[in-house]
């Protein structure tokens, strides 16, 4: 800019004429123009960029904004008995603080979307592939082994031990409701007024430091306990799965009833009912709604409806029946036979490229499966028998054009979870400006709880499920930030696709590699050790037949 101003002004002279700075500056600076104005313009272009990005988000935040207020209005305030109270909006705070979760009343995307008839067609399109699956299973084994087999083997065994896994289960639930609510109580009620001053520990802060370090001992115990008992009693996998996410179901909500009912207690806030000031401990019916409703946000009171549609409920406990029997029709076809005898072509580059490419479509199949039957199908019909009003556990996710929006709308329930009491607590620490090291703690904590669940199904540690969500997937927000073309959906497909047969693949190649390869080590170092890596082929007989799972 400098040399264009210089050029441009001149010089006067005693009659006013202007004489060029060329006799000054010399033929070196012509070159310059073309470099000068192409930073200008890659300048503008950056500052264009930059504009647009702000202004979409803007109004996204404007649109988000209108459409609950006028979901608001539509509701008016209802009773206590029917109960949907109004709600700040989701604009942020005038302290600066980030903005809370609201709830209101709203249908799921999903329900909203299988009213259009197009929509339909592809969920009936789900249905027939459902029913070839099935027809395709019986005609294979009636052509090969002259039965039909209608045992369903597969689902037997991962399901297994049922009477163990419900023990366990009303064990995790009593501790959640006959320790945690009254404990909480005694703290709340007991708990003399005290604010710290100066730095000054007084006698409240040692009370509640002794009952966080209480609370911190409980949630430790809550961890190690039911895994305890999962690996003595040699749990299948679909039932350590249940275990392991009801077991971080509860643990999440726990957190969420303390650490919101905490924070009345200590700054004395006043009760959402009456207005008066209060011991700071909601009502017991209040927590047990809360351990049931399909939510992680800890809330005194929820948008609710008027009525139960029970013939909803029965709908959606069918479709995720229907959702079972299509994933054991997968595994049963496209995983199981490729896998179960595994051996030393498996771990040649090109076998296990192969079967990476062969794992994509069924892998990403079961995870649309995944999603319909439980984001979708369980929770609408836990929603539906508790009248729980707000239903928007996930958004759609699948038009998102970066992975920062894919990672947001895909699971809102949890999302919220992060979002209120990891994300907004790590940036009051560190500060609103750090948020890209808020956002890698929430990362990281999401992957871990992740990798838990796998670890405790599989009885062995394999971190490719970390290794992709919270060093590619934490990545490619960075790589897909700005992606505002639909290209970019294309690519998050292709992403998702490939994450998913590598996961398929590698896991299934490792599970059947510790049923058939004999054991590396007497030590904890086995469960460390992939068997797939070192296995001794030599070991493996010919003709030994792996079992089915």
């Amino acid at each position: 800019m400098h040399s264009m101003a210089e050029e441009n002004e001149g010089h006067t002279i005693g009659n006013g004429e202007v004489k060029n700075f060329e006799t000054r500056a010399g033929m070196a600076e012509k070159p310059l123009k073309p470099v000068n104005l192409q930073r200008i313009r890659d300048k503008a272009q950056n500052l264009r960029g930059d504009l647009l990005e702000q202004l979409n988000h803007r109004l996204d935040d404007l649109f988000d904004s209108f459409i609950n207020e006028v979901e608001q209005i539509e509701q008016g305030p209802q009773s206590a008995n029917g109960s949907v109270r109004p709600q700040k909006q989701t604009a942020k705070r005038k302290d600066g603080e980030l903005p809370d979760k609201v709830y209101i009343n709203r249908r799921s995307v999903l329900t909203e979307l299988l009213e259009s008839s197009h929509i339909q067609t592809i969920y009936h399109i789900f249905v027939a592939i459902l029913i070839v699956f099935s027809l395709n299973t019986l005609v294979y084994d009636w052509v090969e082994k002259g039965t039909l087999n209608l045992n369903f083997d597969l689902i037997v065994y991962a399901f297994g031990k049922f009477p163990k896994v419900m023990s366990l289960w009303m064990c995790m639930q009593l501790s959640s409701l006959l320790i945690v609510y009254p404990a909480f109580y005694y703290w709340a009620t007991h708990r003399q007024p005290g604010v710290p001053f100066r730095g000054k520990v007084q006698r409240s802060d040692m009370y509640d430091l002794m009952w966080l370090g209480l609370v911190i001992l409980y949630q430790t115990a809550f961890v190690v306990l039911p895994v305890l008992y999962v690996v003595e009693n040699n749990l299948p996998p679909a039932s350590s799965v249940v275990i392991s996410c009801e077991q971080l179901r509860l643990i999440m909500k726990t957190h969420a009833f303390i650490r919101e009912n905490a924070y009345k207690v200590i700054y004395g806030k006043k009760d959402d009912d009456t207005g008066d000031e209060s011991h700071g401990c909601p009502d017991f019916s209040k927590y047990l709604y809360f351990l049931f409703a399909p939510t992680l946000v800890y809330r005194d009171h929820y948008p609710r409806t008027k009525t139960i549609h029970w013939s909803y409920v029965v709908s959606n406990f069918g479709q995720v029946l229907a959702c079972l029997f299509y994933t054991y029709y997968i595994f049963e076809r496209f995983c199981v036979p490729v896998f179960q005898n595994f051996n030393r072509e498996h771990v040649t580059s090109k076998a296990l490229m192969l079967s990476v490419f062969g794992s994509m479509m069924p892998a990403t199949l079961v995870l649309f499966i995944g999603f319909f039957a439980i984001l979708h199908s369980w929770l609408n019909a836990f929603a539906e028998m508790l009248r729980f009003g707000d239903r928007l556990f996930y958004k759609d996710w699948w038009n998102s054009t970066t992975f920062s929006n894919y990672y947001r709308t895909w699971n809102v329930v949890v999302h919220d979870w992060l979002y209120c009491y990891v994300y907004k607590d790590i940036c009051k620490l560190i500060g609103q400006k750090n948020r890209a090291g808020s956002m890698a703690m929430v990362f990281l904590i999401s992957a871990v709880f992740h990798e838990y669940i796998l670890v405790v199904t599989f009885r062995f540690f394999y971190p490719v499920l970390f290794v992709l969500f919270a060093g590619a997937g934490f990545g490619f927000i960075f790589l897909t930030d700005k992606g505002s073309s639909r290209s970019w959906n294309v690519f998050m497909w292709v992403m998702l696709f490939t994450g998913n047969g590598v996961l398929m693949c590698l896991y299934s190649m490792e599970w059947y590699a510790r049923q058939r390869c004999p054991v590396i080590s007497d030590s904890f170092l086995d469960y460390l050790i992939p068997r797939s890596w070192m296995c001794d082929f030599a070991s493996i007989t010919p003709h030994e037949v792996a079992q089915i799972v």
